[in-house]
């Protein structure tokens, strides 16, 4: 079995434990992840990663999202690096504010208006808050399993949240309209918003597409009763549709929320919204020391008008049926059971009989230490920057894993 050097990896978690609270935390915590998985990086450049100890990878996960251009995209570094050295953090917004509030609302089909902040969790959390504001209401329907981000009312984990915290969420399954009737009957007059992601694509189970049917229900179901559609695009901005992931069912909805692709890895948030919620959300007090950074507001733009330009959704959405294809035809020659769900662009992949993910652990491993890295159990992500060849090479990273998968679990 192909085995790779990971000892100044090995070193620093070992530092790290002394410091931080569970040598690491949240998502990046490669802990969680199965022997073999670096932990630590030193350097990245367009789709490829460089572990500390100079181990190199064609890199699926793009920092979770992230990179829809790939690392170190010299187009937005150069942006962020002159508004840098011009001003970033200042007493007052640069002019980039302004331009990335236009360049927003020119580029989301249902925006009128945008606000920023700095990450997911602010913006999902922004959208509730506005249309809470507005309707005077407090409840709100969640999908199931649904990740909307790390603050109490929707952090998955338990611990340090109260029964409080989740008072006014009202749950109800992904593409299911009866759930979400029952839902609506529960919260009764109470309604706030409907808060859903463009497909379903919650961890450690297969994705599953939002039917058309589904979309538009919802979007019906909300405009009844006055009530608010939040599209949580936080993952799915820019990577889907480049005016918004539901825009292809001609569903727009009342506020979005986006962050990870808008700025190809400044850290960034945006939520955009129409003109009936704009006096809702002048009425509420939102900021942060840092939500007015002007160099990751330049990136933004230069993400944005390069995403356009140069049809970077389609670029990595075939990229991603390049992938997609390959991974069928060799789990076919190892006789290896999988499925293969959720867009190219942003695909996930489970074995069969794989309910504990040991097969997809034992994948992940083998696949990092022969040059590709994935996860076993979360989607991964397509860039731009994945050419041909580099979707290749990860291919033959691929195949090393899903033969030791076939070795190990017997499957051929």
């Amino acid at each position: 079995m192909t085995t790779i050097d990971l000892t100044t990896d090995a070193d620093l978690r070992s530092r790290a434990a002394r410091v931080i609270p569970g040598a690491m935390y949240g998502h990046m915590n490669a802990g969680r992840l199965p022997a073999g998985m670096p932990q630590y990086f030193a350097r990245a450049d367009g789709p490829r990663t460089w572990d500390v100890d100079g181990n190199d990878y064609v890199d699926l996960m793009c920092a979770y999202g992230p990179m829809v251009l790939g690392y170190n995209h010299p187009l937005v570094e150069a942006a962020a690096d002159a508004q840098r050295r011009a001003g970033d953090c200042m007493s007052g917004p640069s002019p980039v504010l302004v331009e990335l509030a236009e360049l927003m609302v020119d580029t989301v089909a249902s925006a009128d208006w945008a606000m920023f902040a700095k990450n997911g969790t602010d913006a999902t959390t922004l959208c509730l808050t506005i249309a809470r504001a507005a309707t005077g209401r407090g409840k709100v329907l969640v999908a199931r399993g649904s990740y909307h981000g790390a603050a109490p009312w929707c952090t998955p984990a338990p611990a340090g949240v109260t029964e409080a915290d989740r008072a006014n969420l009202v749950s109800f399954d992904y593409n299911d309209l009866a759930s979400v009737d029952a839902a609506l009957a529960a919260a009764g007059d109470d309604v706030a918003a409907i808060i859903v992601t463009p497909f379903r694509h919650d961890a450690r189970r297969e994705q599953e597409l939002a039917s058309p049917d589904f979309a538009r229900g919802v979007r019906e179901r909300c405009t009844a009763r006055g009530a608010a559609l939040v599209l949580d695009d936080v993952r799915c901005g820019l990577r889907i549709n480049l005016h918004g992931s539901w825009e292809p069912f001609g569903v727009r909805p009342d506020l979005s929320a986006f962050s990870k692709a808008i700025a190809n890895g400044h850290p960034i948030a945006a939520i955009t919204g129409t003109d009936s919620l704009r006096d809702a959300a002048t009425r509420v007090f939102a900021t942060g020391s840092f939500w007015f950074a002007a160099a990751p507001m330049a990136a933004s733009i230069a993400t944005i008008t390069t995403t356009r330009e140069t049809d970077a959704i389609a670029r990595l959405a075939a990229a991603g049926q390049r992938l997609r294809d390959g991974i069928t035809r060799q789990a076919a020659t190892h006789g290896v059971g999988l499925r293969q769900t959720g867009p190219p662009q942003m695909p996930m992949l489970t074995f069969d009989g794989d309910t504990g993910f040991a097969m997809a652990d034992a994948f992940a491993s083998a696949t990092a230490r022969a040059g590709a890295l994935v996860h076993p159990w979360h989607n991964w992500f397509l860039s731009a920057a994945h050419s041909d060849d580099d979707i290749d090479r990860a291919l033959e990273a691929i195949d090393a894993g899903l033969a030791h998968v076939n070795a190990t679990f017997g499957t051929g």
